[in-house]
């Protein structure tokens, strides 16, 4: 006891003399890469930028992180003011911190990524915009982006190789997890899901081998329920059984 208790003392009296400004420390900030599949196309998230830094680009979700607030938090803070978007998948991607990345100061970002069914409404001032990937595979490089005015658009920051390493990521990934399951809504068709999958990958699939392969999975159960207001025979309806499981 008394040990601990001259430990406890020593270290209090150390953290009353410590000077926070003895060293440089740079920033940190958040930013989000949302993802999403639709008309063949992913999708993600931006905001116009005003002011006279990087004005009229285009940013993902992001800001600076709060001293008394978690990564985990802020970019779910970021991603809710920014994108108008809550309770979706969110994990974490990479940090950036080359020194240049923004001519401001020394900030290092911590980037997440974040999967969203594309019906989804935004509630936040970003736009939904279409991304082209010009490399193949898992490739890997910076992306380009088309706006809803169909011209392309200009990225602030680093913020074209965030979405590209996102968009590596979720290619990775997607033959060893059932992360496809979250760009979908709670129930769809095995052609919505074949769909998804062609989208992230870049390239199709075969329709017999990749059914017979999501059927044997484990990973599907049927709803009993069949596709309404469409204009050939209904498809059966699918969801997945372990939803939160990535």
């Amino acid at each position: 006891m008394a040990k601990t208790t001259r430990k406890a003392r020593l270290e209090e009296e150390f953290l009353q003399g410590y000077d926070p400004n003895r060293y440089e420390r740079p920033s940190v900030s958040v930013d989000v890469a949302v993802l999403s599949a639709r008309d063949g196309a992913l999708h993600t998230v931006l905001y116009r930028r005003e002011g006279p830094l990087f004005a009229d680009a285009f940013a993902l979700p992001g800001g600076f992180v709060g001293m008394n607030e978690s990564l985990d938090a802020a970019a779910r803070r970021l991603l809710r003011d920014k994108g108008g978007l809550e309770g979706v998948f969110l994990e974490q991607l990479y940090t950036f911190g080359a020194p240049d990345r923004d001519p401001r100061m020394r900030v290092v970002s911590v980037a997440y990524y974040a999967l969203v069914d594309h019906t989804r409404g935004l509630a936040g001032p970003g736009q939904i915009c279409r991304l082209v990937v010009p490399w193949e595979g898992e490739t890997g490089g910076p992306v380009e982006a088309v706006g809803p005015d169909g011209d392309e658009v200009e990225f602030a920051f680093d913020h074209a190789d965030v979405l590209g390493l996102a968009v590596k990521r979720i290619r990775g990934k997607l033959g060893y997890t059932p992360i496809g399951f979250q760009l979908l809504p709670e129930s769809f068709t095995l052609r919505d899901l074949q769909e998804v999958h062609e989208t992230v990958l870049g390239r199709e699939q075969n329709k017999d081998s990749f059914r017979r392969r999501m059927l044997q999975s484990g990973q599907l159960e049927a709803t009993g329920e069949r596709q309404l207001g469409v204009g050939h025979r209904p498809a059966e309806l699918y969801r997945f059984v372990r939803r939160s499981a990535i």
